[in-house]
C-alpha cells in the first residue's frame, strides 16, 4: 500500500468533515454568524469615519442571501472534498483512478478557497473593511482556513511515486 495515498486520503477526509462541521454549525446556531454576516455588510463596527461606509448593505434580506450563500459555499466545499477522499480510498491501488479522483478534491479546494479566501478576505476583509472591526473580524480565521486548503491542494496534487510502497 502506498503510505502517500493513504495519507492524502486522510487528509482529504479530515478537510471535508471540518467545512461539513462549519456548515452544520452554522445551521444549528444560525443566529451567531449571521450576526457577524449583518455586521460586516453594514459596516457598522469598522473606523469612525471610514469613507468607504458607503458600500455598506443595509437590507436584512441580502443578509440572509449572503448569510445563506456562505452556508451553501461550507457545504459544497464538504461535499466535494467527501467525495474525493472516498474517491481517492476507494481507488488507493490504481494510479490512474487515484489521480482521476483528484479532481474532486481540487474543486472542493477551490469552493473552499473562494469562499474563505474570496469571499472572507477580498470581499469580506478589504471591500467591507471588516479587517478595521474589533469585534467581527474574520480575516485571521479566513487566513487560516485558506493556509489548510491550499496544503490540502498542494499535497494532493504532488504526484506518488510507484516505488514508494510500504
Amino acid at each position: 500500500m502506498n503510505i502517500l495515498r493513504v495519507c492524502k486520503s486522510i487528509i482529504c477526509f479530515s478537510l471535508a468533515i471540518f467545512a461539513l462541521l462549519v456548515c452544520l454549525n452554522n445551521v444549528m446556531d444560525y443566529g451567531s454568524n449571521y450576526a457577524f454576516v449583518q455586521h460586516t455588510l453594514s459596516m457598522d463596527t469598522v473606523f469612525p469615519g471610514n469613507t468607504l461606509k458607503y458600500r455598506a448593505i443595509l437590507d436584512p434580506l441580502v443578509w440572509s442571501l449572503a448569510y445563506g450563500l456562505v452556508i451553501f459555499a461550507e457545504f459544497l466545499t464538504g461535499i466535494l472534498l467527501l467525495i474525493g477522499a472516498i474517491s481517492l480510498l476507494k481507488n488507493i491501488h490504481s494510479s490512474v483512478a487515484f489521480t482521476r479522483a483528484k479532481n474532486w478534491v481540487y474543486l472542493g479546494c477551490l469552493a473552499g478557497f473562494l469562499l474563505w479566501f474570496f469571499g472572507f478576505i477580498v470581499v469580506g476583509g478589504e471591500w467591507f473593511c471588516m479587517w478595521q472591526s474589533e469585534k467581527w473580524n474574520g480575516v485571521e480565521a479566513a487566513f487560516r482556513f485558506v493556509v489548510l486548503i491550499m496544503f490540502t491542494l498542494l499535497l494532493t496534487a504532488m504526484p506518488e511515486s510507484e516505488n514508494d510502497q510500504k
